[in-house]
């Protein structure tokens, strides 16, 4: 029975957590611009003045509401009253809390660009106003209470608690102003009624007191808790302010850890590939003697450390963009009998297994995206297996095929599966054991899995082993004679044929000195110059005497930051419009990557290994008869 696959890959949770984390971010943009406009104090004000204009800026939107509304009720109440007692006392009263109550609504008002440091005497302007209006309530039952008309004394009595009622609920931000207007209010009140005497008044002062009780206790809790949900909110936008800083600081900091690594990537790959080219033409030269085995060494060396910055490199493309799949049908075991070819020295040497299923099978992908991904994961395999060994075998699942790459060795425990496939991170090795390799391999299998749509699933049991399954589409009629076609072409590639004369513009002498050395035992003749109109004179010349050079190679970053595709597609279009041109570069910079390869001008990467340089010269060359 075939093992069941894993619900998910071990990244997608990363992706989804930043998706959430973007989200998250542009909601606090959008939040701070908002306040910026609304004049909302910055996160640096203290927490309680921000609650306090917070709970002042509610209050002064119902502000016209509120009292013009008290001026039409005065009006109203007041002509019922006179109805009921037309003596001249409630004319005044009337008139007299009307005036009040437009003068409280004329007063100069809170604004959203009031200074934070002035909220509390705002506050003691509301505290007075409220006070002042609540006061004047409290003369009306003094007057409208009259002996014997309980009638009149209960309308009065509900229309005063409804009002008490409805200025708590607009008062709840503040409780001195809610306490002194309710109870200014309601104890006027009820002590106006205690003041008639009998059954019916005293029931009615009675029935006042519980309501004045039970509004200054629910205003206390609405306070409260309005107080809470505002403290919390903006303790939410601080964090949240200090979390957007944060991300900012840290794409601050990855920027400029990005241009330092750029720049020190190209500083080191100059004399690298100097060392490179010097140590291949030294290694040619001594081949067959006692020193060559010395040569020999330093090539070694040299060829380990260009592999770990060509390793770096591949992320530089891949994040460029300009890794482009070439999806076609390609048969599964020629791939593995080749990475075989590859990774069995390296598996004899550990005495390790490395065993290769034939399938028959054929898929549909990129042989070369491919091969590097299965690459990766048979070395990490093999770096992390001590016993037993690796086993790469292909099986149909439907429409799809699964590659899996299953090893015996130490497994992954469950808290790190999402972290193995992050840059630079190893299990096991703090030292940083370069025999380990740098810890890129599986960040990526992860990129290119994404680029070729090939999901990739990982399993692992500390102590059992680990197993990663690509999963592909499978191709189960390729077209016939498609593997014989691509055979014909490797064959005609690989029948070198070497230009006889090439111009190097390249602004190190030393790569200069390097490339003529090199060149020089392949039988090429090199002329190397070091800017612009050197090339420039040197291509009169050449078109002068009548022998043209065969290949044009530049390096892409000159002298006064200089571009060298620019330069060497100005010459093209001067003097030959179809001499070949190859591009050398130490650049890891993703969007000048991006560029080269939208002009679609070849490009090798420094260090370059002298039969890497040979094969890309032969190649680029071809591409026009040689004269």
């Amino acid at each position: 029975m075939a093992a069941r696959p894993p619900s998910r890959p071990s990244w997608p949770t990363q992706s989804c957590r930043s998706d959430r984390v973007q989200t998250a971010l542009a909601a606090v943009n959008r939040r701070i611009k908002q306040n910026k406009r609304m004049g909302t104090p910055p996160s640096e004000t203290p927490l309680d003045q921000r609650v306090l204009r917070e709970q002042i800026a509610s209050f002064y939107q119902i502000y016209n509401t509120i009292f013009r509304s008290r001026m039409a009720f005065v009006l109203v109440i007041g002509a019922i009253m006179y109805a009921e007692i037309p003596t001249r006392a409630v004319i005044v009263y009337t008139v007299a809390h009307f005036l009040l109550s437009l003068t409280i609504l004329l007063i100069p008002r809170w604004t959203s660009q009031t200074p934070v440091c002035e909220s509390p005497r705002w506050l003691r302007t509301i505290t007075v106003c409220v006070l002042l209006a609540g006061v004047a309530d409290g003369i009306a039952p003094w007057l409208f209470v009259q002996p014997g008309h309980v009638p009149l004394t209960a309308v009065l009595m509900v229309v005063l608690m409804a009002n008490c009622a409805r200025a708590a609920q607009s008062l709840r931000p503040f409780k001195v102003a809610l306490v002194g207007h309710v109870v200014a209010v309601m104890l006027s009140l009820i002590a106006a009624l205690i003041h008639e005497g009998g059954t019916y008044y005293y029931f009615l002062a009675a029935f006042a007191t519980v309501h004045l009780a039970m509004l200054v206790r629910a205003g206390m809790q609405e306070n409260n808790e309005l107080t809470a949900a505002l403290t919390l909110r903006f303790e939410n936008e601080q964090l949240a302010t200090r979390l957007h800083e944060q991300v900012l600081e840290t794409e601050r900091i990855s920027r400029e850890k990005t241009r330092f690594l750029t720049t020190a990537s190209h500083d080191l790959r100059q004399p690298l590939h100097a060392i490179s080219l010097f140590g291949a033409a030294l290694e040619s030269q001594l081949r067959g003697t006692r020193e060559g085995i010395n040569a020999q060494r330093l090539m070694k060396a040299v060829n380990a450390l260009s592999h770990s910055l060509e390793t770096m490199l591949d992320i530089s493309r891949i994040d460029a963009g300009v890794v482009k799949p070439a999806l076609q049908s390609v048969p599964i075991d020629p791939l593995l009998i080749s990475l075989n070819h590859v990774f069995g020295p390296l598996a004899e040497q550990k005495s390790l297994q490395l065993r290769m299923r034939a399938s028959g099978l054929h898929v549909r992908t990129d042989p070369q995206l491919l091969s590097r991904m299965l690459a990766n994961l048979i070395d990490n395999a093999l770096k992390y297996t001590t016993e037993g060994g690796v086993v790469v075998a292909a099986r149909v699942r439907g429409k799809r095929v699964w590659i899996d790459v299953r090893d015996t060795g130490t497994g992954i425990a469950q808290a790190q599966h999402e972290r193995i496939f992050d840059e630079f991170y190893q299990i096991g090795n703090p030292g940083r054991d370069r025999s380990l390799g740098l810890g890129i391999g599986l960040s990526i299998v992860k990129r290119l899995s994404k680029i070729l749509d090939h999901p990739v699933e990982m399993r692992s049991r500390p102590g059992r082993g680990t197993s990663f399954r690509i999963s592909l589409p499978h191709d189960p009629a390729p077209l016939a004679g498609r593997a014989d076609a691509h055979a014909d072409a490797q064959d005609a590639l690989s029948a070198e044929a070497m230009p006889e004369r090439v111009l190097l513009l390249d602004d190190e002498a030393d790569i200069r000195e390097a490339m003529a050395e090199l060149l020089g035992t392949w039988g090429i003749q090199l002329t190397a110059v070091g800017n612009e109109a050197e090339a420039v004179h040197a291509m009169e010349e050449a078109r002068t005497s009548g022998k043209p050079f065969d290949l044009l190679v530049c390096d892409y970053r000159l002298s006064e930051a200089t571009d060298g595709a620019a330069v060497g597609l100005r010459l093209r279009a001067d003097f030959d419009a179809d001499l070949p041109f190859l591009l050398i570069s130490g650049e890891t910079a993703p969007d000048r990557l991006r560029r080269v390869h939208e002009l679609g001008i070849p490009l090798i990467a420094k260090p370059v290994e002298a039969s890497a340089l040979r094969h890309v010269i032969s190649v680029v060359s071809r591409a026009r008869p040689l004269r």
